[in-house]
């Protein structure tokens, strides 16, 4: 690989980022389906620095050579407002690839998030600044800037190819990816979900049963579960 920056990304409508933005990563995830939905959710391991943060924005990626955050300089420097930067280095926690010093910049600059594939450091002052960050590592380990990396390139950012310009979606439950090309019909299905858990939640207010609601009797069946009215010792004799 060569040590390249590229300026630019493919740009979605913001009318597109912003019906986005009215869902959750929950919602956007059982939205894409059963296949993508989990190709593109990170793990667990992905977590927000503070609670209660959420963003969205267009991807400006930054393959980093572990141990190095050059490049996380050179994408923070082209980055739009409302852009997220998503900051690799192979997930190994060897040197900081943010810190309190870029997520100033990065705030005035009106960036919307991070998410970063390996260690961040001075969590507090990223806190008390509002720079909104995701993370797998959290260590104040040293970083060189000397290279070599890329910006805006495709990347594998815990477990999930990220390409220049997807939409990244995170907040309290995780990090979520949806390429350009799939995020129209994501949002309408999103809002169907949407309107549907709103007219359970009514339903569960005047009394009645999710498990009814839900119609769980026919998944059961289904599964071919068994239902006994009794204990198991009273049918096991144990």
């Amino acid at each position: 690989m060569r040590s390249v920056v590229y300026t630019q990304i493919e740009r979605c409508p913001q009318s597109l980022l912003s019906a986005i933005a009215d869902y959750s990563v929950a919602d956007l995830h059982e939205a894409l389906g059963a296949i993508e939905g989990r190709i593109r959710l990170m793990s667990p391991r992905m977590r927000p620095i503070a609670p209660g943060q959420r963003a969205v924005g267009q991807a400006i990626t930054s393959y980093n050579y572990p141990g190095d955050n050059l490049m996380i300089h050179a994408a923070l420097n082209i980055a739009r407002r409302g852009d997220m930067l998503v900051l690799v280095n192979g997930g190994v926690p060897q040197g900081a690839l943010w810190g309190d010093v870029a997520g100033t910049f990065a705030t005035e600059k009106g960036i919307a998030g991070v998410v970063a594939d390996g260690p961040v450091r001075d969590t507090g002052a990223l806190r008390e600044m509002g720079c909104k960050v995701w993370s797998t590592i959290i260590s104040p380990a040293h970083p060189e800037k000397r290279g070599p990396g890329a910006v805006n390139i495709p990347v594998v950012c815990d477990g999930v190819r990220i390409e220049p310009g997807d939409i990244i979606v995170a907040d309290d439950d995780g990090v979520l990816s949806i390429p350009i090309r799939l995020a129209a019909e994501t949002v309408e299905k999103a809002r169907s979900r949407a309107e549907s858990e709103v007219a359970i939640r009514a339903q569960l207010k005047t009394g009645a049963s999710l498990f009814e609601i839900l119609q769980m009797q026919n998944n059961l069946d289904a599964a071919g579960v068994q239902v006994v009215d009794a204990t198991w010792r009273d049918e096991t004799g144990s």
